[in-house]
């Protein structure tokens, strides 16, 4: 939706220069939330690419309960939510979503009083968007978690709420989508005692308006009725609009009404507050191809009825997008004198470093929190295969040791590359449970996110990546 309304806003406005009318009627229906409360601890920028978080509301406010149900007075949640990385080669993007129902930490987040949250642990992460308990949700409160998970700063955020979406989709006639079977209204409201109506036909057909925004809120009747199924479908329905709009081709007549629909259901943050903002940002997307428009889901598991966050392979990701690496290892930074790096090129401080086929688990002997998590992520980018990061039984070790167990020594030694100054010794199998232990010490100094460059992601992102060009029904298994 974010990047739908770039390209608009973008050729709208330099197709009618000097129409000051278009700056004063856009900026006039932007809404934005107070940047005072973005955390004060947050990430720096380490790529020249651009993050902006993207989140579905389902505020009843404004209209929006005749859409989704529910009360005007209900407190206003969020319904779906990704993180949209443009690389700073302004030609490729990824999407990354992240379920509502994530177990995550949800940081100090300011309340309309103007006092702080404590920190959440194992929180949902739809809950950081409701803090405040206010009808039109706290996006400031999402974006500072989402920077807390990812260690990536988020240049933009934009809230996109249900009257804002099915406009979208009217103005552009409407949205190829593909069903997998007949939908009844049971489907859509599982508290009906009876099926009802049929609402959707099996196949391919277009959707618009409150049709468009049933397909992708329902989550029974389609795939296991889980929230990972609708965000697939969810991702293949933005995909398709995409699509939709570039075919119809990108002319003011056509763009002006697209802009003025997205842009009076929009809250955005103070960087995008108005026409001319919107259009700098908007700029940045203009050469993106669709097909180098991916999106994916965060690395992820069932943990009960809840779903948790699978490691290494979330940092893995953030990694791959603080260096500008796409989703096959490809080099996006828009450098060029770098070629991009395979599975086996990943130059660094200690050289060429390839780690392919060793496992390690990671031990914070220090006292220092969060080294393990930073020595996992050294790991991970240069190929290896962390299985755990954990404190260790003492925490007053000066030197990191690196134990291996039998017939483990040339593997240790190549750990021992990234872990400079540190103590090999042997170990028993059962202590290494056949892989590499590291026991950080007080002598290890992480180096900054810079000079490690990934390879390709862990197969569990790439092979579940969607281009934004795919066929809507090459693969109904999306919920």
């Amino acid at each position: 939706m974010r990047l739908t309304l770039g390209i608009a806003l973008s050729l709208v406005v330099l197709a009618s220069a000097g129409v000051g009318w278009i700056y004063l009627k856009l900026t006039g229906n932007i809404d934005t939330f107070s940047a005072g409360g973005l955390s004060d601890n947050r990430p720096s920028g380490t790529s020249k690419g651009q993050n902006v978080l993207v989140i579905g509301s389902d505020a009843r406010t404004g209209g929006n309960s005749e859409l989704g149900g529910g009360s005007k007075d209900d407190v206003g949640r969020s319904d779906t939510a990704f993180l949209l990385h443009v690389y700073a080669d302004h030609r490729h993007a990824v999407a990354v979503s992240i379920p509502r129902d994530t177990l995550l930490d949800i940081p100090p987040c300011r309340l309309p009083d103007g006092s702080w949250t404590k920190p959440q642990n194992n929180a949902m992460f739809n809950a950081a968007f409701s803090v405040g308990q206010t009808v039109k949700g706290n996006p400031a409160c999402t974006q500072n978690t989402i920077e807390k998970l990812t260690g990536l700063r988020v240049d933009h955020t934009v809230v996109v709420d249900f009257k804002g979406f099915s406009r979208l989709t009217d103005v552009v006639g409407g949205v190829q989508v593909c069903v997998p079977q007949d939908i009844y209204q049971k489907d859509l409201n599982p508290n009906r005692a009876t099926r009802g109506e049929r609402i959707f036909a099996k196949g391919t057909q277009t959707v618009s308006g409150q049709k468009a925004l049933d397909y992708v809120r329902i989550r029974h009747g389609m795939g296991d009725g889980s929230d990972i199924g609708r965000i697939k479908r969810q991702q293949a329905f933005v995909a398709s609009l995409l699509k939709k709009i570039k075919e119809q081709g990108l002319t003011p007549a056509k763009l002006l009404p697209l802009a003025d629909a997205a842009t009076q259901s929009m809250t955005v943050d103070p960087g995008l507050g108005s026409a001319d903002k919107l259009l700098g940002f908007a700029m940045s997307l203009k050469d993106i191809d669709l097909h180098n428009t991916k999106f994916v889901t965060i690395p992820w598991r069932y943990e009960g009825a809840r779903v948790a966050i699978v490691e290494p392979d979330a940092s893995a990701l953030w990694a791959a997008l603080r260096a500008d690496r796409t989703i096959d290892g490809a080099d996006a930074s828009g450098k060029k004198d770098q070629k991009a790096a395979g599975p086996s090129a990943t130059p660094s401080a200690a050289g060429a470093v390839s780690g392919a086929g060793i496992d390690v688990a990671v031990y914070n002997g220090t006292t220092v929190t969060g080294l393990a998590a930073r020595a996992a992520r050294t790991l991970t980018d240069h190929g290896f295969t962390v299985t755990g990061t954990a404190t260790a039984s003492t925490q007053d070790h000066a030197t990191t040791v690196i134990e291996y167990g039998p017939g483990q020594e040339e593997k240790a030694r190549t750990v021992e590359r990234l872990f400079p100054g540190a103590r090999l010794t042997s170990a028993s199998a059962t202590e290494t449970a056949g892989g590499i232990n590291v026991i950080l010490g007080t002598s290890y100094s992480p180096a900054e996110p810079g000079p490690a460059q990934p390879g390709p992601l862990p197969s569990a992102v790439a092979d579940g990546a969607r281009s934004a060009d795919d066929d809507p029904c090459a693969n109904l298994s999306y919920g």
